[in-house]
């Protein structure tokens, strides 16, 4: 392992691609298969592959406790060495003292890792910890405890690992990682490459795969200036989810690539209709079924669905919801993602036309306004739960554009995603073949109540927000937001709140309240986590306001009213 963190310290100090490369390939190379396959995965930042969704389930206030405990140092210099380094693995790496014990292995850790993670309790996994960190050096086990909290932070991106695995063992870059999407295990995808048996890399269902992004649009008239006849599809305000369907199991993705199948419990059965093995992409919404149309609801209904891994009948009924899928990546057998888009739409009419429920009944692919829905027959008090084909549409005009843009958010929804009829489907990656054209819902002018230190390139200084409106003579705090500023917007804000702190609590400091910004955002809803009941979803600051004092900033009945237009 202290071989792997000194390769880790070389990584971190080149900002030259080729020469990370060049490190990783030549380290991959000199390592026996199995212990390079699990330094590929650690090298990725990450604890285990992909695919598994193995956690280690130890939270962050745990390890922050274990590293001052072991550190024999008091609080306080273990906080001011955040504040100097910015994550807690380059905290470990400074406060612990060096041990005399003998040098693990990369597949020490790995089972070590193993055996947390199957550990049951706070106190048990807290305990192995311990014993994990106490049997290592300092620089092992600043490594060690950024691979456990996902931080690696040297610029070592996964499609670094993956050209490293093709110069060390001379395979095609194409190959590698066609392989490493298709497992979801980069260590998997090493011991092919070092096999020469890359190509037989097979499809692995109910792993992930990373989902295609879209870019922004200024207008209508930059969206098309990309490609013509464009197809064209309501932007939903709900969460992307990818469905993997076998038979009768069926389990949904979230983008982040979480299992959140429980949340929904109602929509497995509806997906289990459609026939062999399928991966499709899609959005789920809240979905309000009182119409013959139906429509989407805003997110905030959906997110009272959000993070429960139990779900009542009654929230079922209270906050019904619809998987809307606009996308099909693996159909009979075979990824499709290749193929352009214009098949894989007609491939995925096909499917839904012939679909049943998990019963036998046979489902139809029924007609709601302009949108297609798969439903069943089911007792009338009961809301059905739908797989609904998001609406196409064709647009080869910017007043086509415009006029169903106008459609989309008289629905309530957030806009269009335009998308090249031609495009293959790229997971992972943002390009300009998908775009998205929305308009935020408002803006808020806003004071600062607090600032925290930022991570990455904003160690050290002050750059994340929290923010609040006006309530009578007091200030609610509303939001949080951490984009939008330069450099130096922030490198000065930073100097202006040290200067102005109310109270210093370590990584986030009370300030006072002068400071007043403009924020956008996509939308509003209603939370117990801001004193106003209400948090922003997406904020983003639009600029500074040196030309408000914080009695002109918006009111929280400004924040209601704009709740309750949305």
């Amino acid at each position: 392992m202290q071989r792997l963190a000194e390769i880790s310290e070389l990584i971190a100090r080149t900002t030259k691609k080729l020469e990370k490369t060049r490190i990783v390939s030549e380290y991959l190379k000199s390592r026996m298969v199995e212990e390079a396959a699990v330094a590929a995965v650690f090298l990725s930042g990450r604890p285990f592959p992909v695919w598994e969704e193995t956690t280690l389930q130890v939270g962050g206030s745990s390890l922050w406790r274990i590293v001052e405990e072991l550190s024999g140092r008091t609080g306080d210099e273990v906080t001011a060495a955040y504040r100097k380094l910015g994550d807690l693995g380059a905290v470990a790496g400074a406060v612990l003292p060096p041990r005399k014990v003998g040098d693990l292995s990369v597949l020490d850790v790995a089972r070590a890792f193993r055996a947390i993670a199957t550990a049951r309790g706070p106190a048990t996994k807290g305990q192995l910890v311990r014993e994990l960190l106490s049997r290592v050096q300092p620089l092992e086990a600043k490594y060690i405890v950024k691979i456990m909290t996902g931080d690696l932070r040297i610029g070592l991106k996964e499609s670094l690992v993956e050209e490293g695995i093709a110069k060390a063992f001379d395979a095609p870059i194409a190959q590698v990682q066609r392989a490493n999407m298709l497992l979801g295990d980069i260590g998997e995808t090493l011991k092919f490459a070092v096999a020469g048996k890359l190509e037989e890399a097979r499809m692995r269902l109910f792993h992930p795969l990373g989902f295609m992004l879209a870019s922004p649009a200024e207008n209508s008239e930059d969206a098309l200036s990309y490609f013509h006849d464009a197809f064209v599809e309501n932007k939903f305000d709900g969460i992307r989810a990818q469905a993997h369907i076998s038979g009768e199991d069926v389990r949904i993705f979230s983008r982040t690539r979480d299992d959140i199948t429980e949340s929904f419990p109602e929509l497995p059965d509806v997906l289990a209709g459609i026939p062999g093995e399928v991966i499709l992409d899609g959005e789920i919404v809240a979905w309000s079924y009182l119409a013959d149309e139906g429509r989407a609801l805003p997110f905030s209904a959906l997110q009272q669905r959000l993070g429960r891994k139990k779900v009542s009948a009654e929230m079922m009924r209270r906050v019904p919801v619809a998987y809307l899928t606009f996308d099909v990546l693996y159909a009979e057998g075979s990824l499709v993602i290749d193929r352009p888009l214009r098949e894989r739409a007609v491939i995925l009419d096909e499917l839904l036309g012939k679909a049943t429920n998990h019963r036998g009944l046979r489902g139809s692919l029924r007609k709601f306004g302009s949108q297609g829905a798969l439903g069943f027959e089911e007792p009338p008090d009961v809301a059905v739960t739908r797989i609904i084909r998001s609406p196409l549409y064709r647009a080869s005009s910017p007043e086509e554009l415009d006029r169903l843009f106008d459609e989309a958010q008289a629905r309530g929804n957030e806009g269009l995603m335009i998308k090249d009829p031609e495009s293959a489907y790229a997971p992972g990656r943002r390009g300009k073949w998908w775009l998205k054209l929305k308009r935020e819902l408002a803006t808020l002018d806003v004071v600062v109540t607090a600032a925290e230190y930022g991570h990455g390139k904003r160690i050290g200084v002050l750059s994340d927000y929290t923010f609040a409106v006006r309530d009578g003579e007091r200030l609610v705090n509303i939001g949080k937001a951490y984009s939008g500023l330069t450099d130096v917007e922030i490198a000065e804000m930073t100097r202006w709140f040290l200067e102005h702190t109310l109270e210093d609590q370590g990584f986030r400091r009370l300030v006072e309240p002068k400071i007043v910004l403009e924020v956008a955002f996509n939308n509003m809803m209603k939370s117990d986590r801001h004193e106003s009941g209400y948090a922003l979803r997406f904020p983003r600051i639009v600029r500074l306001r040196p030309d408000k004092l914080p009695e002109d900033a918006d009111t929280l009945e400004r924040a209601r009213e704009i709740y309750e237009r949305q």
